[in-house]
């Protein structure tokens, strides 16, 4: 009996092996079109504090260019949206560890983030801005050496800062674009890396005070998914396509930023 014990035991243990490495090979998420129609949702990852672009409306509810271009994705593919609030640092990772299915997020394509996410064609983009006060005299990169400068951590500007500021410069990391912002505003640095739309922001509360310095980058932005997608990526660049060669996005663009949306490749 006890022999029987032991070899059903053992059966048992194979078959919870096989059981979890099937688990472990199959998709976590949704990984294709037809699995989120089938599910009838979709949960987008957006930025809550990247104005016009990600906000929160009077309701503290996600708002702005990202959040209407996921709902166009939902009305087209006839599912629900859920619209889950990420941050610069923490967007990529609620990707990769299944919390979302696609961001929209304001997220620029660099080739370091093609290492970790698949990118869909630009659905957007931005010029990213050297920003600070009219009287500090600052027209280059070289121009940095001991000057404060802020940028929100792990952003495109926090990249691209990094790479051309020259020895001496200190550069002050904030959790998000708006602590870069106060940090501005209320003197504890001279100058920071922020699109242009977060600069308009900051003109309307300090009109005359602040002014671009020269660009930091150019950037486009994409729907991030998960590698190995090829369905989904098939079809959010088809909704891409679409919706920018109809004019759907530039509405949307325009709505927000009060501009045309960029030529974008």
């Amino acid at each position: 009996m006890h022999h029987f014990s032991r070899r059903a035991f053992a059966a048992l243990g194979l078959a919870a092996t096989a059981t979890l490495a099937a688990l472990a090979a199959a998709p976590a998420w949704a990984q294709a079109p037809e699995e989120i129609r089938k599910k009838g949702e979709v949960t987008v990852g957006l930025l809550v504090d990247f104005p016009p672009y990600g906000t929160t409306n009077a309701q503290n509810q996600p708002d702005g260019y990202d959040a209407d271009v996921a709902r166009l994705l939902g009305k087209e593919w006839g599912v629900k949206v859920n619209l889950m609030p990420v941050t610069g640092p923490n967007r990529i990772p609620f990707l990769l560890t299944n919390k979302v299915d696609l961001l929209i997020a304001s997220l620029a394509v660099t080739p370091e983030r093609a290492k970790q996410v698949q990118f869909s064609q630009p659905y957007s983009a931005a010029t990213i801005v050297l920003f600070g006060g009219k009287k500090a005299s600052i027209k280059a990169p070289a121009d940095l050496k001991n000057v404060r400068v802020g940028v929100a951590r792990a952003s495109t500007q926090d990249v691209a800062l990094t790479a051309m500021a020259p020895q001496g410069t200190e550069i002050r990391r904030f959790d998000d674009d708006a602590s870069a912002m106060q940090a501005l505003i209320s003197g504890q640095v001279d100058a920071i890396g922020c699109s242009t739309t977060v600069a308009a922001q900051i003109n309307k509360r300090q009109p005359g005070a602040f002014e671009p310095k020269f660009v930091l980058r150019q950037q486009e932005m994409a729907v991030a998914m998960r590698p190995g997608q090829e369905p989904l990526l098939k079809a959010v660049n088809e909704f891409v396509a679409k919706n920018t060669a109809n004019g759907e996005l530039n509405k949307l663009y325009r709505k927000w930023l009060e501009t045309d949306l960029p030529k974008m490749q």
